[in-house]
């Protein structure tokens, strides 16, 4: 097994190596992994049938389960993702400004990749392609550090990706997978600033913390997901059950799934028994303030609920008097993910597009639409809640930087 040290001198030499691909190079290296992983499907969902019967073990919530799982339908998903990626511009080299100097030299604001990026993430295998491939359309090499619960998983999808990588003459350090599992060998990953240009943390509250709190190495940001729903008092009430209902339980284990639920008080007594009666389906808990309480038999809702990414069948709900109120609560308990409104009014949708604090606000939307596949950049790298560099889901774009060539006929200052 390589030290980290190792991987890091591979991964700078694989750098300058990717960044010089052209397009077409890259497109058929794509293409190649897409094709083997369908092709190696069996030797993949047999090594994640191994993480899938340890987390069993060990107590692994469900919803953590559904989001270590792969199956067919998910392969195929992963490999669909990455011949998106094959479809999608190539930013390298875009030319993003030019302009002349009264000196008479030329400036050019040009794309170029970021170099090395680290990702650390957790309990979801797809991550490893996903990442693998907007990075490497996006000419940048990649060290990921995954889970220890999807280990077997993510060892069995890089072995497939580097084999594909050689198969067409590729310089397989593109992508590397740290195997150790020891903590302190995710505390050494993150003060590699020498090797590693940025790091990219996904994963739970705890883990992003941790990496923005120890990291010597810039970090963008991937936050958790408190995503609120916030019916107007103007909604159609039929749209927002079957919004609420897919957002809630479409996929529990997902960090743009409804958490939060946020509901003017006139239309209270309307909708909440026709939640209730939707819900029952996939028999969720709802969690209410009072005034929800009043209209619906519930468990009553505190702080720490209005606040909690669950991951489960289980709901807020707050209600408010208007959507000031309504925008508030939303912006003092949101985690800047991603935040709905239901309503038919253009004015207090404009309102709340423009007040809410997020990375992505929804009119009439499904927050489970936060998504780089959904969002037409390919399988996303993950979902920045930060401001800096990125924010929302990260495509290839998001995964750059630029330098400015200056060309000039002998200019001294």
């Amino acid at each position: 097994m390589l030290s980290l040290t190792e991987m890091g001198q591979r991964a700078c030499t694989s750098k300058y190596e990717v960044q010089k691909l052209t397009t077409a190079k890259k497109n058929e290296a794509l293409t190649a992994v897409a094709k083997a992983l369908v092709e190696e499907q069996d030797f993949i969902i047999e090594a994640n049938a191994i993480d899938i019967e340890t987390g069993k073990k060990k107590g692994m919530h469900p919803g953590l389960l559904d989001r270590l799982l792969l199956n067919a339908d998910r392969i195929k998903g992963m490999a669909e993702g990455l011949m998106q990626v094959v479809d999608l511009e190539d930013p390298i080299g875009e030319v993003l400004e030019t302009f002349e100097r009264p000196q008479g030299f030329v400036i050019e604001k040009r794309r170029v990749p970021l170099g090395v990026i680290g990702i650390i993430y957790e309990s979801r295998p797809n991550v490893t392609a996903d990442a693998f491939g907007l990075c490497f359309k996006s000419g940048n090499a990649v060290i990921l550090k995954g889970g220890s619960d999807a280990l077997n998983s993510n060892k069995a999808i890089t072995q497939v990706i580097r084999k594909a990588l050689k198969s067409v003459s590729v310089n397989e350090d593109a992508i590397q997978l740290i195997e150790a599992t020891d903590r302190a060998v995710t505390q050494e990953f993150m003060k590699m600033k020498e090797y590693v240009d940025v790091l990219i943390p996904r994963g739970g509250a705890g883990l992003i913390r941790s990496v923005v709190e120890n990291s010597t190495i810039p970090v963008i940001e991937t936050g958790t997901g408190n995503c609120h729903i916030y019916v107007d008092e103007y909604a159609d009430l039929d749209k927002a059950v079957a919004i609420i209902f897919n957002a809630k339980t479409q996929r529990i284990g997902v960090c743009n799934a409804c958490e939060s639920l946020v509901v003017h008080e006139k239309v209270s007594k309307d909708l909440m028994p026709r939640l209730v009666e939707s819900f029952r389906e996939k028999n969720v808990l709802i969690r209410g303030d009072e005034a929800t309480q009043s209209v619906i038999s519930c468990e009553p809702a505190t702080e720490e609920d209005y606040a909690k990414e669950y991951l489960d069948y289980i709901i807020s709900v707050k209600t408010v008097k208007n959507a000031d109120e309504a925008i508030a609560h939303i912006n003092k308990y949101n985690t800047k993910h991603s935040e709905a409104i239901i309503t038919e009014n253009k004015e207090v949708a404009e309102k709340f597009l423009n007040e809410v604090d997020a990375a992505c606000v929804y009119h009439n939307v499904s927050t489970r639409f936060t998504d780089g596949f959904e969002f037409g950049l390919g399988a996303e790298i993950g979902i920045s809640t930060q401001k800096l560099h990125a924010r929302g889901p990260m495509g290839l774009k998001e995964l750059t930087s630029y330098k400015f060539a200056v060309r000039g006929d002998g200019q001294v200052r």
